[in-house]
């Protein structure tokens, strides 16, 4: 099994850790232009501009929670509790229900255990179709295993998300808002394919568990969410390290970089 391998012992990641202020405030802010262009561009009906915009405010967003799940945000557990509850009412989901979840993906990786993963043993196109399901199993999973903490910020981050969707379509002249609630649940939708499939289809738990990226373009079009083989190895690495971790690895270990994501 890769995670137990012996070679890996040796590969420094530590240092990889800490996160600088200048660090942590790129990290908080880095959805935040894209919230802000797709709302002015969903104010003057530019809708393509505007979808294009909450694509990347839905994956910068992912990168952030993503830290958050593992508390590799730079920030204090509490203030990372928050920063999760805030992503929850902006991306339209409990992101406390998605950690749950997340790190039991972690603990059963494609595993009978792993919900998280369902969509990696399916086909591309079925992996799609499963994206309604998908986060309505993910939040039942999380509640039906979560502790009583958890279980209060989870419906506390559905009461939230709820309230934005009611608040959507009762008030008047809130067009943008209510763009963002359909972009968002469109972004919710795909989840199972773009942040699952295709960073875990065709691995195995009892070998390479994940893929991976190389190269410099891939890593910035990605905002390097992609060095997710290097994430399971090493999942307290805050993102903007991993592309640091790649190149230590493919050191000791060139073949964990063969199955790439593109």
């Amino acid at each position: 099994m890769v995670r137990g391998d012996a070679g890996l012992q040796g590969v420094e990641w530590r240092d990889l850790l800490h996160l600088g202020g200048l660090e942590v405030a790129h990290e908080l802010s880095l959805s935040l232009p894209w919230l802000a262009a797709s709302s002015l561009a969903a104010a003057y009906d530019l809708y393509p501009l505007a979808l294009a915009a909450s694509f990347l405010f839905f994956l910068t967003g992912l990168r952030q929670v993503h830290n958050a799940h593992h508390y590799a945000l730079g920030l204090s557990r509490r203030a990372t509790e928050w920063a999760m509850f805030a992503l929850s009412v902006a991306m339209l989901g409990s992101m406390h229900a998605v950690q749950v979840t997340h790190l039991r993906h972690h603990r059963h990786c494609l595993g009978a255990e792993d919900v998280e993963a369902m969509s990696a043993r399916l086909p591309g196109w079925r992996a799609v179709l499963l994206g309604p399901v998908f986060p309505v199993r993910l939040h039942a999973k999380a509640l039906s295993v979560a502790s009583p903490r958890q279980r209060r910020w989870i419906l506390a981050e559905l009461g939230a998300s709820i309230a934005v969707v009611l608040a959507a379509f009762a008030l008047p002249d809130v067009s943008c808002l209510r763009y963002h609630v359909a972009a968002m649940l469109l972004g919710q939708c795909l989840t199972a394919f773009f942040a699952v499939w295709t960073v875990h289809h065709g691995c195995e738990p009892d070998g390479h568990l994940a893929r991976t990226i190389r190269g410099r373009a891939k890593a910035v079009v990605t905002y390097e969410m992609f060095f997710h083989v290097e994430h399971h190895l090493f999942p307290a690495v805050p993102t903007r390290k991993l592309p640091i971790l790649a190149r230590r690895l493919d050191a000791v270990r060139p073949d964990l970089a063969l199955k790439r994501v593109f």
